[in-house]
């Protein structure tokens, strides 16, 4: 009977049960690493707590002597200053509500302006003219000499303006520009040009009964007289500005 084989009166056994696979084993010098970098990290965790811990301390140190000198300059100020009263607020106006429209301030300076710059053809001159042939002009308060001199040709004329060929309205503007212009120019003396009216209708001066009412309404003008001979005679009028004012750093 083979040896490997059981005894027929021995009673059957149960099979053993399976074993599981035994695991690999870890290294003891692994096991010894882990170990040392979980010490490690309890460590620098600790000494970080512990920093921030020291941090928090030292600032809440700070913010209370912050607060301490705060109350004790305060406290210094009431002592120094002592008891006080408030002011008593003075009564405030209450605006209108409703303000009042503005002015063209600028714009009613400017036609008033315009307004006395203007000459008009329904002024009458004669009655400002002397009654002689040469119909000369000396504005009241003014002598009489001046007129004398302007007839002698005194004053060099300094510039002149025609008045030929043109019609009544465009005389009228140029002469009214020539004389700002000259005004502006600071010039004194000047020869208006009109002409005889030998071309006009009836052989009748239409512009020089006009140019001497134009400019006895100048306030610039103060005094004009009929030009010399050589200087155009009837045909033309000899005109005499007031002085520019002196500049301010002129003035004595």
């Amino acid at each position: 009977m083979p040896k490997n084989l059981p005894h027929p009166n021995e009673p059957k056994r149960a099979p053993a049960a399976a074993r599981p696979a035994p695991e690999p084993a870890v290294p003891a010098v692994a096991q010894k690493l882990d170990r040392a970098a979980g010490l490690a990290g309890l460590g620098a965790l600790r000494d970080a707590l512990k920093g921030d811990a020291q941090r928090r301390e030292r600032e809440q140190a700070v913010a209370k002597a912050a607060q301490r000198e705060a109350a004790a300059d305060a406290d210094l100020f009431r002592r120094e200053i002592g008891e006080v009263a408030p002011l008593a607020a003075p009564a405030r106006a209450t605006p209108s509500r409703n303000p009042p429209p503005p002015l063209p301030v600028q714009t009613r300076l400017d036609e008033e302006a315009v307004l006395q710059e203007a000459i008009s053809d329904e002024f009458d001159p004669e009655v400002l003219l002397d009654t002689d042939e040469t119909l000369s002009y000396c504005r009241p308060g003014v002598s009489r000499d001046v007129v004398r001199k302007l007839r002698r040709g005194d004053w060099i004329v300094q510039a002149q303006i025609d008045l030929h060929g043109m019609r009544r309205e465009e005389a009228r503007e140029a002469l009214a520009e020539f004389i700002r212009e000259s005004v502006k120019r600071g010039l004194r003396c000047l020869r208006v040009i009109h002409g005889k009216g030998l071309g006009s209708i009836g052989k009748e001066p239409v512009l020089k009964g006009k140019v001497r009412a134009w400019l006895v309404q100048k306030s610039e003008v103060i005094a004009f007289c009929q030009a010399r001979p050589h200087d155009g005679g009837a045909g033309a009028v000899v005109v005499l500005l007031q002085p520019a004012a002196l500049p301010a750093h002129a003035k004595p």
